[in-house]
């Protein structure tokens, strides 16, 4: 059986979750990671991990098609065997994400419903699925946004979506605690990456605008995140439960 723990970071592949699992990795935590479209930045997220001196996997997960859940489970349940020799995990990151600046009043049912599966339910149901595969002393940590705290024309869904969450890891860490799983969430402010478009990397006068909110003067890199998320799956953390960590360079404050 496998002593070294392992953590999954759906959404792993770039991005805010490539940091995060970097960053996991820096700990000395295994790592498997999940991508929707590019297997091959994945498999280069994977080298980079194994060349901390971890090990790490990557399957393909698409969040969107709630159907393909039980098969993805599946398949981490084959994964953990094969390279593990060990039928559970510690860390869960539900990190995958998708992005869309869309004013309420253009708001489509499909769209919704994109969000929905991908945000809110699809993270529901894959946690509920995978609570009896993480070992005492694990952790759960949701990925929300500084948009459920203050509002950014465009981001109903998004947020909606994201608030949702916040008031569902809540009940993780409550009716988690006695088998010793805790539950958080980090909530990042406007970041420079490909998120949504690269809205914000691709429109400097954006960036220059967000950045003049936060009292540090800037938005935020992936960097900001990854090592809060890291912190998290340490035992330094294990006293830190139910809560909404906020990793926004103080926007809005």
């Amino acid at each position: 059986m496998s002593t070294t723990k392992i953590a999954l970071v759906t959404g792993g592949s770039r991005g805010l979750g490539k940091d995060m699992a970097l960053s996991i990795a820096r700990k000395g935590i295994d790592v498997i990671i999940t991508y929707r479209s590019n297997e091959e930045m994945a498999q280069q997220t994977v080298a980079e991990i194994e060349a901390i001196g971890q090990k790490a996997a990557a399957l393909h997960l698409n969040m969107s098609e709630f159907g393909s859940l039980d098969n993805f489970v599946s398949q981490v349940k084959e994964l953990l065997h094969a390279k593990w020799n060990t039928a559970s995990f510690d860390f869960l990151i539900n990190n995958a994400g998708m992005g869309a600046t869309v004013p309420f009043e253009k708001v489509t049912e499909e769209l919704f419903n994109d969000f929905l599966n991908v945000h809110f339910k699809g993270i529901y149901f894959l946690t509920q699925k995978f609570v009896p595969m993480l070992n005492a002393g694990g952790r759960i940590i949701n990925i929300s946004t500084g948009t459920t705290r203050f509002s950014n024309p465009g981001y109903s869904v998004y947020a909606s979506m994201k608030g949702a969450i916040e008031v569902f890891t809540k009940y993780l860490a409550k009716e988690l605690g006695a088998k010793g799983i805790g539950a958080n969430v980090v909530a990042p402010g406007p970041i420079e990456t490909d998120f949504n478009n690269a809205t914000i990397r691709n429109n400097p006068q954006l960036k220059t605008t967000l950045g003049t909110l936060t009292p540090l003067g800037r938005v935020g890199n992936a960097e900001d995140i990854g090592g809060v998320v890291a912190f998290l799956c340490t035992e330094e953390a294990r006293w830190i439960n139910g809560q909404r960590i906020e990793a926004s360079g103080g926007i809005n404050g």
